[in-house]
């Protein structure tokens, strides 16, 4: 098997792959070894921007920080956005290739690997170790014909496997037993070892399992790792709906969590704000009284703008700006804000138009080419605070409402703020991440003075605390005995 790369499956979904590859990252990085990630391919509806102008996975983007790199669409070369439960948007190298139903996907699988190969060949040949998240789970039987994502794609290149399993859920050694079971002969020869996430507790209750599990399947366990507390790191797709203990709370926010709601990590710095009670509101839950509401980004607009009204949000929000709410409107919130979104080419489904809310004087025509960049500025709110962040839109917004933009950028104006100043909309994300950005928008929704809270050092915090739990856990020795020479050399303190 390849010595310089390893890959990460799961036994499920939010198992512990794409922690366990940034952790692996860090300390490989810590030990002066030229690492990369890489997950062949994705599905998500939170993506990041890449150096070269690509998007990829925004897991990936995390473990390239975690690795010190910068992202490249190279890290994931496919990535599939989901527009409706049976159809995506497949994003190859960085840009979109089609919009595919599942049925035709499958058919598409092919050239799909060839892009994996291709951006694998680089990534070995420029990098010491790569190391590889699988998708899901291996023991997807309906899925094995053609894959891409897991054991399809190890054997392709002859890739050591790791097996995670959450503890957590419960039925670990079900998990783990049921799911190499379910491999073939080869493939569960290439699993060196399981590693069990997310313990707490007494260790020395588990010793027992892991000695049968041993026993049972004639593979080692790696590793347990621990459950860290409060672990902060950039969600691949779910919402965390979490709500901590805000007793020193002075704002309310809340979002909606509309069904196909896209890089909600915009919103992490109001969710870990000390001073801010955030949160999502789902379908069937009440909509409380806040001070500022946010509609987060979108892959299907006009879908979700209409999933709004039907949920009585457009009662509430008319209800929350007549009271001297705020709203800020991010992307597809943006486009949600004016006065109608026309999609003359059908890129959300069926051709026509659909009426926004009305409160920012715009129109937004959906085209075919995506917008996609890095960008910085500031915002136009008291004091012009800095703000860094990216673009992903396939939107082009006009209208008299656009002279009063909400941002400024070194590439021109952005966004739009309305002539009361109640709301504010504006393409760009990250909008919330530069400390002095969230202060402005902060003391704009009505909170003076507030803390300053760093998501960028947070985030480096919680990597490092992170590697420094998964150095502690593994078994470096045993990971030696396979041969994985990059990943098995020996701490050196």
């Amino acid at each position: 098997m390849n010595a310089h790369s390893l890959m990460v499956q799961g036994c499920t979904s939010d198992a512990g792959k794409t922690t366990l590859v940034a952790a692996l990252c860090r300390i490989l990085k810590r030990r002066g070894v030229r690492v990369a990630p890489f997950k062949p391919q994705n599905m998500a509806l939170n993506s990041a921007v890449t150096v070269e102008g690509g998007e990829i996975g925004r897991a990936q983007a995390l473990q390239a920080l975690a690795a010190g790199l910068p992202p490249h669409t190279d890290f994931n070369p496919v990535l599939l956005k989901p527009a409706t439960d049976l159809r995506a948007q497949v994003i190859i190298h960085g840009k979109v290739a089609a919009n595919l139903d599942a049925r035709d996907y499958q058919n598409y699988k092919p050239a799909a690997m060839k892009a994996v190969l291709e951006s694998w060949a680089r990534l070995t040949r420029d990098y010491d170790m790569v190391l590889v998240e699988g998708a899901g789970s291996p023991a997807e039987i309906n899925l094995r014909a053609r894959d891409v994502a897991n054991m399809g794609f190890a054997e392709a290149v002859d890739c050591p496997v790791l097996l995670v399993a959450d503890i957590d859920r419960g039925g670990v050694f079900a998990h783990l037993v049921g799911t190499l079971a379910l491999l073939s002969e080869s493939e569960q020869r290439r699993v060196v070892g399981f590693v069990i996430n997310r313990f707490r507790g007494d260790i020395s209750l588990l010793e027992s399992g892991l000695e049968w599990l041993e026993a049972r399947t004639g593979k080692p366990v790696l590793g347990v790792l621990p459950y860290l507390h409060g672990l902060f790191l950039d969600a691949e797709d779910a919402i965390h709906t979490h709500q901590a203990d805000k007793s020193a709370a002075r704002l309310k926010v809340i979002a909606p969590a509309y069904p196909r709601t896209s890089n909600h990590n915009d919103l992490d710095p109001l969710r870990l704000h000390p001073e801010v009670d955030f949160q999502w509101i789902g379908p069937g839950q009440r909509i409380p009284p806040a001070d500022l509401i946010v509609l987060p980004g979108s892959k299907s607009v006009r879908a979700d703008l209409e999933w709004l009204r039907e949920k009585g949000w457009a009662d509430a929000l008319q209800k929350h700006l007549r009271y001297g709410g705020k709203i800020i409107g991010l992307c597809g919130g943006y486009q949600m804000l004016g006065h109608w979104i026309h999609d003359p080419e059908g890129q959300e489904g069926s051709v026509g138009s659909t009426a926004g809310f009305g409160w920012l004087d715009c129109d937004t025509t959906l085209k075919a080419e995506k917008q996609l960049r890095n960008v910085n500025g500031y915002l136009c709110l008291d004091g012009q605070p800095a703000m860094l962040g990216y673009e992903i839109h396939q939107g082009i917004t006009c209208g008299a409402g656009l002279l009063r933009p909400a941002v400024q950028l070194t590439t021109g104006a952005d966004g739009a703020i309305s002539a009361d100043n109640q709301i504010l909309g504006a393409y760009c994300h990250g909008l919330f991440d530069h400390p002095a950005a969230l202060a402005a928008l902060l003391d704009w929704a009505g909170m003076r003075n507030t803390q300053t809270i760093d998501l960028a050092a947070r985030r480096e915090a919680d990597l490092n605390r992170l590697a420094d739990a998964v150095e502690t856990a593994l078994d470096w020795e045993r990971l030696a005995a396979w041969g994985i020479r990059a990943i098995a050399r020996m701490p050196s303190t």
